[in-house]
């Protein structure tokens, strides 16, 4: 008896129920939405039925790329929070941590309009407290959305140069 090869939308079809129960029981643990990893692990499936075809046991491959996804989000979540260096908020904010949060801020501000070019327009869009999405940030800017990205990473750059030299100089 020779097994046919299960046609793609079958094999999406059958592994979906599972794949909801997979990453909702994984999704906690690793401080994840369970549609992040579901879709980690359908992109991931895709990209194997483009190269190799379908796994051999496609029910026990999908278990190990959930945990595999939810492992990479956890290492990925404990980088982040490592570089933060900022303290958790307990919600409690006494008159010292307000103080210090608003030198913060001011200190931020004064660095941001201190950039060059269209730099510190870009950044008081970013940091603006109404969250405006890229679209209205190149609107305003008068940029095409596809090369915020790069003007963003370009001024993140300079305003880090900028704060290391004056964190070195005190």
């Amino acid at each position: 008896m020779t097994h046919e090869p299960v046609p793609a939308y079958e094999l999406v079809v059958s592994l979906g129920p599972l794949l909801r129960a997979e990453a909702a029981a994984e999704a906690p643990g690793c401080g994840a939405e369970p549609g992040d990893l579901e879709q980690a692990v359908w992109l991931r499936l895709l990209e194997r039925l483009g190269t190799d075809g379908p796994p051999p046991d496609p029910p026990g491959w999908l278990r190990r790329a959930v945990r595999t996804e939810a492992r990479r989000t956890r290492r990925t979540a404990r980088r982040e929070t490592a570089l933060t260096g900022e303290p958790a908020d307990t919600g409690r904010h006494g008159p010292e941590e307000l103080a210090l949060a608003a030198a913060r801020r001011r200190a931020l501000r004064d660095a941001v309009r201190r950039l060059p070019g269209r730099c510190p327009r870009l950044m008081e869009a970013l940091l603006s407290p109404r969250d405006p999405t890229y679209r209205e940030i190149a609107g305003e800017l008068g940029i095409s959305q596809g090369s915020l990205g790069p003007e963003r990473s370009r001024c993140l750059g300079c305003l880090r140069r900028l704060l290391t030299r004056e964190v070195a100089a005190r």
